[in-house]
């Protein structure tokens, strides 16, 4: 099989793609024969030798895919799990292959009106979104949600996931254009994150009160300004430092106001709770089916090409999801082609 291996971590310069021998599942796993799989800021970081999670060297880099179980081993007995099972899986590592293993509690069906492609540029995202705005931080219908990193492919997950919740959504992004793509996928409020007067601004759209929740994947100064902008009793979930600044905490800021700061990595949860992750896409994949959400997949490059799909979020150039496709698979009818227009829902809840 074919196989984008990481051979030194050396970021994007250590990879090469190369034949290697097809994986043999063993007990509670699963084969899978990949036909897309997502591209995450987490997969730069273990290029990089910097994420929770260093695989010895060489490794095949890749979080998430889709595609079809072509074996089964022995014990991988969860439902759903047997030979020609559509499927969406999580992974250690190993997604940027022809095939790859999976355990079988990572493993959950596809619907069949949702293609790979969409599938593959779902699970880590908006399962990130959905666990960090309702496990950690119980956001509630009529609250006031702060997305940064609003056109990423995370942040973007937020704002849907927000808006079906039942929130009023006010987003960041850098430049006008991509503040425009978060406002197309239901921002109520989408600003330039450069702007000079942003917390102005924040303040201004909340009548002085601030927000109730932030959703940060960004870290750096925009943390910072969350602290500022954040109401009595807001929560403030980090997600990640894409600006490559991690914030150090006043902790006068979050006893003053009453405010709780939230770490959330999704992924720990595939060890602490498997349960509580299965049954979010239960919750995902009802939302797609009524077009609350709408996965934006900005590109979608080959295998061979996986250096450079992993080069777009290196250099932000993308927004939405990047997903590498190992594997051409029929279209089927889905929701990337024709979105229906974002909805809500909730009742407003009383301001504090």
């Amino acid at each position: 099989m074919r196989a984008l291996v990481c051979e030194q971590t050396r970021g994007l310069e250590g990879l090469a793609l190369k034949e290697l021998p097809d994986p043999e599942p063993g007990a509670c796993h699963v084969r899978i024969e990949v036909a897309a799989a997502g591209v995450n800021f987490a997969d730069l970081l273990m290029l990089e030798g910097r994420y929770q999670e260093r695989p010895p060297v060489p490794f095949v880099p890749g979080l998430e895919v889709a595609g079809t179980i072509d074996k089964v081993g022995a014990g991988a007995v969860m439902g759903g799990v047997e030979p020609g099972q559509r499927v969406l899986a999580f992974l250690d590592h190993g997604g940027f292959a022809e095939k790859t293993l999976a355990r079988a509690e990572d493993v959950i069906p596809i619907p069949d009106e949702v293609d790979d492609v969409t599938a593959a540029g779902l699970a880590i995202t908006y399962g990130t979104a959905l666990g960090a705005l309702s496990w950690r931080a119980q956001l509630l219908p009529g609250e006031v949600l702060l997305v940064h990193g609003a056109a990423g492919g995370v942040g973007l997950a937020a704002v849907e996931v927000g808006k079906a919740m039942g929130a009023r959504v006010i987003a960041t992004a850098r430049g006008e254009a991509r503040a425009a793509l978060a406002a197309e996928h239901g921002a109520d409020h989408a600003l330039d994150s450069e702007d000079p007067e942003l917390r102005t601004r924040i303040k201004e759209l909340t009548d002085g009160r601030g927000v109730d929740v932030v959703f940060d994947p960004v870290g750096g100064a925009l943390f910072d300004l969350s602290l500022r902008v954040t109401a009595w009793e807001g929560r403030i979930v980090v997600v990640g430092f894409a600006s490559g600044e991690i914030p150090q905490i006043p902790a006068n800021l979050l006893l003053v106001k009453n405010i709780a700061a939230l770490g959330f990595f999704w992924s720990s949860y595939r060890k602490h709770d498997p349960g509580r992750l299965r049954e979010s896409f239960e919750q995902l994949f009802a939302w797609l089916d009524e077009g609350r959400i709408r996965p934006h997949v900005a590109q979608v490059l080959p295998l061979a090409q996986g250096q450079d799909a992993l080069a777009l979020l290196k250099e932000r150039r993308s927004t939405g999801k990047v997903v590498v496709q190992v594997a051409p698979s029929p279209p089927k009818p889905g929701y990337r082609t024709a979105p229906p227009k974002l909805r809500s829902q909730g009742q407003a809840r009383p301001r504090r």
